[in-house]
């Protein structure tokens, strides 16, 4: 089912939104439409995000341990390429 609702606004904000609309492809009603059915539908869906998050973690198969402590060197380690092993990132500027 679907409701009617009248709202009170501004003049230039209605200008503004009709715009943003016609860019949108869709009308000020389906503007607000949008914005009112994500409204009420974040906290639900933050909370699958978090299930499936958490979801995500229990089901891992990377366990670092409980006395890891993680280090930056080794975790840049493979990514990282010392200037003089690549040429291509060699500065070529004369500075």
């Amino acid at each position: 089912m679907t409701r009617n609702i009248t709202l009170a606004i501004a003049d230039e904000v209605l200008e503004k939104a009709r715009v943003v609309a016609a860019k949108r492809k869709t009308t000020v009603n389906g503007l607000v439409r949008d914005f009112l059915t994500n409204l009420a539908t974040e906290d639900d869906r933050r909370a699958e995000a978090r299930r499936r998050l958490v979801e995500l973690a229990q089901n891992s198969e990377a366990r670092l341990g409980p006395g890891y402590v993680w280090n930056r060197e080794e975790i840049y380690e493979e990514r990282m390429f010392p200037r003089h092993e690549r040429s291509d990132l060699r500065d070529r500027g004369e500075g």
